[in-house]
C-alpha cells in the first residue's frame, strides 16, 4: 500500500492528538482536563503543546491527562505550534499511528459524547475530516478580493496515514510562512489547508458540514443546532465576541449554555474560564447573565442553609429600619455587622435593632468607626476586615444607608430602592437570589444591574476612574481584561458576595489614610476605583459574577431603556453595530461645541486630511487652553464630581485616625 491509498481507521487502530493550549496565566482550567480525560479512550497518545506560560500547578494536572507535555514560546499561533511539535515528535514516531487530530482549546466539550462521531467518522475511507467547517465567501473578508473557501475548521483537524505520511505533507509544513497575526493565522492556514490538500487529490469529510446548516459559519451561527445533531464541541468564542455582532444577528449565547447543561456538560467550567479571560459586561451581555426573580420562593433549597452575615454601614440613623426591613427578608439565619460614625449613632441604631427584633438575627456587632475616611468603603475594607478574611460566612451582603443629596429626591430615592430592592425585595426574591450561589459554586458577585434612570451612567460608568483602577489592577495581579465604555460594577456599592471572591481586594490590609476626606471623595479616589473592581476581582480568580432584578424593575427598566435607544436610534441608520460604528468614527464630538462637531465630520468625510491637520490643531488648542486657565484662576483647578456618587457628608468632620 502506497501513502495515497486511503483507508478507514482499523478497529485497532492508533490515534495520536497533537493538543495545543495557551493561557496568559499559565492555567490549566478544568474544562481542558474534563475534555482530555474523556478524549483519552479514543488516543493512545496525547501530545500537549503548551504556548507560553504554564505553572507548576497547571503541569502537575496536565499529567494526569497528558502523555507527553511540551512548552514551548507563544509564537506563531497556533499554526507554528503544530508544526514545530510534529517536528518534535518526529515522522518515524509518527509512522506508528493510523490517524493524527491537531486539535485546540478553543472549545469546550463533550457537550455530546465523543463516540458517535469517532464511531461515524471511523468508518469512511478519507484522508482527513474535521469537526466543524466554514463555509465559502466571497469576497474574502480578510483580504476583501477573491474568495475564502470553505473549509474545517482548525480547531479540530484528523490526518490519516495516507496524507500524513506523504511528500505533500511535510512540503506543506516545510513552506509555511512565519505567522505574526490571527490574519496570517486564518490565510496561510486555517482557510488554506482543506482546498488546498483537496486541490491535490487528499479526500476528506466533515463530521457536521456547513452544507446542512443555514449559515456559512454554524460553529458561530447556529451553535445550538449543532448541538442538537451531536456535535461534541462548542466554541467559546460566541462568550466573548462583541455583543452588538451576536445582537445583529440574534445570537443567544445563553441558549447555547441551557442547551450543554441539558446534555449534561458542567457548565460552571464555561463560567470559570470565560470569567478570566473575557471583559466581565461583554460575557454577562452575551450570555444574558441578567436573572429576573419573582417574588415568590422556587429555588431555595432549606436543606444546604448558607452560612450569611450582614455588613451595614449606617450613616443615616433614619435609614436603619428600612435596611433592617430588607434584611429580615432573607430565607435563614444571619449575623448582623453595622458600622457607624459615632457612639450616638451606634446608640440609635441599638435601640432600632431591639425594637426590630428579627427573630433570624444571630450575633449583632455594632462598631464606630475611628474614622469616617472612605465612608462605606472605608467601614466595609477597613472597620469590617476581621469578617472579610475570616472565611466564617459562605455569603455575605453589603448594604448601606445610601443619600444622593446632591441630585433631585427622586433620583436620589430611585438609585437607592434600586440596589436594594434588587438585592433583598422580598422573602421570596431574596430566597431565590440565596439559591443562586446554593446552585452555582463559581458565582462569586451578585449586585442590581447598572443604574440608568436618572442618571448618565451609561457610556460613562468609567468617569475618571480608568487609569487609577489600571494601576490598582496591576499593582493586585488583576488581568482581566477591562470593559470599555463602562465597566460592570455595583455603582452604589450595595451587593452579595462569596467572601473568598474578593480576597485580592480584602486581603490587602487597606488604613484609614488610604481613603481622602469625606468632602474630597471624587472619583479617581480609592473608593470609586473600588467600586469599579468587584468584578474583576472576582474574575481573576475565576469567579463569574450576575446581575439580578425584580420583575417590577425589569418592566421599568426595559421600557426606559427601548424608549432612550429608540430616540437616540432616530437619525443614526443600521442596525446598531452599525451606529456603534459611525458615532465610533466620528470621535468624541458630543458636547464639543461648532469644533467637536467640525472634529466629527472631518473625521467622518474627509480622513486622509486629519494627520496634517492634527499638526496645526494641538498648538492652537494649547494656547486656548492657557488663555482660558489665565482668564479663570479660581475654576480650572476643581476636581469634577461625579455624578453618580455617595453624599457629600458635610455635616461630619473627618474624625481622628488612630
Amino acid at each position: 500500500m502506497t501513502h495515497r491509498e486511503r483507508t478507514s481507521f482499523p478497529p485497532e487502530g492508533r490515534r495520536i492528538i497533537f493538543y495545543l493550549l495557551w493561557d496568559a496565566r499559565g492555567l490549566v482550567d478544568d474544562y481542558v482536563l474534563y475534555k482530555l480525560e474523556r478524549l483519552r479512550r479514543h488516543a493512545e497518545h496525547i501530545f500537549v503543546v503548551v504556548n507560553g506560560k504554564l505553572t507548576d500547578g497547571g503541569r502537575e494536572r496536565l499529567e494526569g491527562v497528558a502523555d507527553t507535555i511540551w512548552q514551548r514560546e507563544n509564537v506563531g499561533f497556533d499554526v507554528w505550534g503544530y508544526k514545530e511539535a510534529l517536528a518534535e515528535f518526529g515522522e518515524d514516531k509518527l509512522a506508528a499511528y493510523d490517524e493524527l487530530i491537531l486539535m485546540n482549546y478553543t472549545w469546550f466539550g463533550p457537550v455530546n459524547p465523543f463516540e458517535p462521531v469517532f464511531e461515524r467518522m471511523n468508518a469512511l475511507e478519507l484522508d482527513y475530516w474535521g469537526m466543524t467547517e466554514h463555509g465559502k465567501l466571497r469576497p474574502n473578508p480578510f483580504t476583501q478580493k477573491d474568495v475564502l473557501h470553505s473549509h474545517i475548521q482548525s480547531h479540530w483537524i484528523a490526518v490519516r496515514r495516507s496524507m500524513f505520511l506523504s511528500d505533500e505533507w511535510r512540503e506543506y509544513w516545510r513552506t509555511m510562512p512565519p505567522i505574526v497575526s490571527y490574519t496570517d493565522s486564518i490565510l496561510h492556514h486555517e482557510s488554506r489547508f482543506t482546498h488546498h490538500f483537496a486541490q491535490l487529490g487528499f479526500r476528506y469529510e466533515v463530521a457536521f458540514p456547513q452544507r446542512n446548516y443555514s449559515t456559512w459559519h454554524p460553529a458561530f451561527f447556529d451553535a445550538e443546532a449543532l448541538l442538537d445533531d451531536g456535535c461534541p464541541a462548542l466554541k467559546r468564542r460566541p462568550f466573548f465576541h462583541d455583543p452588538l455582532l451576536l445582537d445583529r444577528h440574534a445570537i443567544l449565547a445563553r441558549r447555547y449554555v441551557e442547551r450543554a447543561e441539558q446534555l449534561g456538560y458542567p457548565v460552571s467550567m464555561i463560567w470559570n474560564n470565560m470569567s478570566r479571560s473575557s471583559q466581565p459586561k461583554v460575557l454577562n451581555t452575551n450570555a444574558s447573565m441578567l436573572e429576573i426573580m419573582p417574588d415568590v420562593d422556587i429555588s431555595y433549597d432549606t436543606e444546604r442553609p448558607l452560612r450569611i452575615a450582614v455588613i451595614m454601614h449606617v450613616f443615616y440613623t433614619d435609614l436603619t429600619r428600612e435596611l433592617l426591613g430588607y434584611a429580615s427578608n432573607l430565607p435563614s439565619a444571619y449575623d448582623l455587622f453595622i458600622t457607624t460614625t459615632s457612639e450616638e449613632n451606634a446608640r440609635v441604631i441599638r435601640d432600632i435593632v431591639e425594637a426590630e427584633g428579627d427573630p433570624r438575627i444571630g450575633n449583632v456587632d455594632i462598631r464606630v468607626l475611628p474614622s469616617n475616611r472612605g465612608r462605606d468603603m472605608g467601614a466595609f475594607f477597613v472597620g469590617c476586615r476581621d469578617v472579610l478574611v475570616s472565611r466564617d460566612y459562605d455569603l455575605l451582603f453589603k448594604v448601606h444607608s445610601k443619600k444622593t443629596v446632591q441630585e433631585n429626591l427622586n433620583a436620589g430615592n430611585f438609585f437607592r430602592r434600586h440596589q436594594l430592592m434588587n438585592l433583598l425585595n422580598s422573602p421570596g426574591y431574596a430566597a431565590n437570589l440565596v439559591a443562586l450561589f446554593q446552585k452555582e459554586p463559581g458565582l462569586g458577585i451578585v449586585y442590581a444591574p447598572t443604574i440608568h434612570i436618572g442618571y448618565p451612567t451609561l457610556g460613562r460608568g468609567w468617569f475618571a476612574n480608568k487609569e487609577p483602577a489600571a494601576e490598582l489592577a496591576k499593582k493586585l495581579g488583576i488581568r482581566v481584561p477591562f470593559d470599555d465604555p463602562s465597566p460592570l460594577a455595583p455603582y452604589g456599592c450595595m451587593f452579595a458576595f462569596r467572601p473568598e471572591a474578593l480576597s485580592i481586594l480584602s486581603d490587602v490590609e487597606w488604613t484609614y489614610k488610604d481613603y481622602p476626606h469625606p468632602k474630597a471623595h471624587f472619583d479617581g479616589s480609592i473608593g470609586h476605583v473600588q467600586e469599579r473592581m468587584f468584578t474583576y476581582a472576582a474574575a481573576e480568580l475565576g469567579f463569574h459574577t450576575k446581575t439580578v432584578a425584580t420583575t417590577r424593575y425589569a418592566a421599568i427598566s426595559h421600557t426606559s431603556l427601548e424608549y432612550k435607544i429608540d430616540r437616540m436610534s432616530k437619525f443614526v441608520p443600521g442596525y446598531p453595530i452599525d451606529q456603534v460604528g459611525l458615532l465610533d468614527a466620528a470621535g468624541d464630538f458630543l458636547g464639543g461645541g461648532p469644533v467637536g462637531y467640525v472634529k466629527a465630520y472631518t473625521r467622518l468625510s474627509h480622513p486622509r486630511a486629519i494627520p496634517s491637520l492634527r499638526t496645526m490643531y494641538r498648538p492652537v488648542r494649547g494656547v486656548y487652553r492657557l488663555a482660558w486657565r489665565l482668564m479663570h484662576p479660581r475654576t480650572w483647578w476643581r476636581p469634577r464630581r461625579r455624578v453618580v456618587d455617595e453624599p457629600v457628608e458635610a455635616a461630619v468632620d473627618d474624625m481622628e485616625l488612630l
